[in-house]
């Protein structure tokens, strides 16, 4: 049986690091087994959902190389879900209760009061035609719940092993809102089954869920899926996930500099054994990805692994990939300096700062004068890979200087920095006669 996995993001905001592990464990586990992966864009709420956050969802799996093989809009398919709410309907397994949010809540805290669990008690089994007929009258209208069986639902699933749901503490799940707007449930069932899902994904908090979902596929005749609940993220230091992290959108992080594989690789190895290393690419991440290298403690997501995972990204990076970037900043200034200044990139954005090392101007920061003006006069007449090593010799012989009080000025004098790329390699891409003039004091 090939695998075949969806996911069917809402387009009511912005994808985020939470919905996009989801998204790419997906993908991982699809493409690692030779399978498909199905983008279902779940717009039934249709004063919600826009066209701008359906294109953004398109665009953010896009730039993160989650390319699907089928698509689908929930919206179009309501038809199908009428289709399967009459067939539970007839079969006696949707059932139409009148109470209203007020009335389900008092039942609630009166339960409570008892000790007892909230669980929704089933009094619309009981009412009349005419019990019906007299609520219709007031002007109610029913929404729809689907009746559970009572019982111990059990899985085998890929992430936790060994799972049951006693569906006996359950209430019965609303499928059907007053109002007539399908809830997630039913059409997500309805879809899995039409699309030939294979399996379902997703986090943990979704367990209970599933012993009902599994009954709705049983009562509308169709094999159930395999299922996957992940552990959630928490935070570096193990709380929930901050409002301010788990809400941070795909969008917002590009805007940031970081980069596709580093995300990928961020998010598909944390709470994994694999090593937290930036893979080679996206495929390569589907090619080792295996739910038994995924523990069963909460993933720990900690920007620093993600900001340390996009400097590797950088450092590796060929100059053919980099160099339509480059130009877009007019920042490509050749292979040689793409090589020397790549190892000391946090972000791709780095490089103008870079490149305007090399560019100029500058302007030196010269601290010891007299330390500089002896410098200038010993610069070896070419700039080659090896004048820095001459000219630090040279130096170090005329004044003493060693170490940090040799190295520093020179630096600073260079490049305006105190921290940067390997002289010896950035020496010959400024030239003889900008060093010349920056020795000076001059902006060049």
């Amino acid at each position: 049986m090939s695998v075949k996995v969806r996911f069917a993001p809402s387009p009511t905001g912005k994808l985020h690091v939470g919905n996009v592990r989801t998204a790419l464990v997906n993908w991982l586990f699809a493409k690692g087994q030779g399978g498909s992966f199905v983008l279902r864009i779940d717009d039934t709420d249709l004063a919600r959902s826009t066209p701008e956050f359906e294109q953004g969802i398109e665009d953010d799996l896009t730039w993160l190389g989650m390319l699907w093989d089928e698509r689908h809009n929930q919206s179009k398919r309501f038809d199908r879900y009428e289709e399967a709410a009459e067939r539970l309907k007839a079969s006696g397994r949707l059932y139409p209760a009148y109470e209203t949010a007020d009335e389900l809540d008092r039942r609630r805290k009166v339960q409570l009061s008892r000790g007892l669990p909230p669980i929704y008690d089933r009094a619309a089994l009981d009412l009349t035609d005419e019990q019906k007929a007299a609520y219709e009258a007031e002007g109610r209208r029913p929404h729809w719940r689907f009746k559970l069986e009572g019982k111990r639902v059990s899985w085998e699933d890929l992430a936790r092993g060994h799972a049951d749901v006693d569906t006996a503490s359950m209430s019965d799940p609303v499928l059907i809102r007053e109002d007539g707007l399908f809830l997630y449930t039913l059409p997500s069932v309805v879809d899995d089954i039409d699309m030939a899902i294979t399996h379902i994904i997703r986090g943990e908090d979704h367990v209970t869920n599933t012993g009902a979902q599994i009954e709705i596929f049983e009562a509308l005749g169709a094999a159930v899926p395999g299922f996957a609940h992940m552990p959630l993220l928490v935070g570096a230091d193990g709380a929930a996930l901050s409002k301010r992290l788990g809400s941070l959108s795909i969008s917002d992080m590009r805007d940031q500099g970081y980069e596709p594989i580093a995300i990928t690789s961020h998010l598909g190895r944390i709470g994994t054994s694999d090593p937290l290393e930036v893979g080679a690419s996206i495929e390569a991440l589907g090619a080792g990805f295996a739910f038994s290298k995924m523990g069963r403690s909460p993933a720990r997501y900690d920007t620093a692994d993600l900001d340390r995972l996009n400097a590797q990204a950088l450092h590796v990076m060929d100059y053919d990939t980099a160099k339509p970037r480059l130009q877009a900043l007019g920042a490509d200034l050749g292979e040689t300096f793409w090589s020397v200044v790549r190892g000391n990139l946090n972000k791709f954005g780095d490089v103008v700062e870079m490149a305007k090392i090399v560019q100029g101007p500058i302007q030196p920061v010269i601290e010891d004068a007299g330390f500089i003006d002896a410098a200038a006069g010993l610069l070896p007449d070419v700039i080659d890979e090896t004048a820095w090593s001459t000219w630090t010799n040279a130096v170090k012989t005329a004044t003493g200087a060693k170490g940090k009080a040799l190295f520093m000025p020179l630096r600073l004098a260079l490049t305006g920095q105190a921290h940067g790329p390997d002289m010896a390699a950035l020496a010959p891409l400024i030239g003889r006669d900008t060093i010349q003039r920056r020795l000076r004091g001059e902006a060049a």
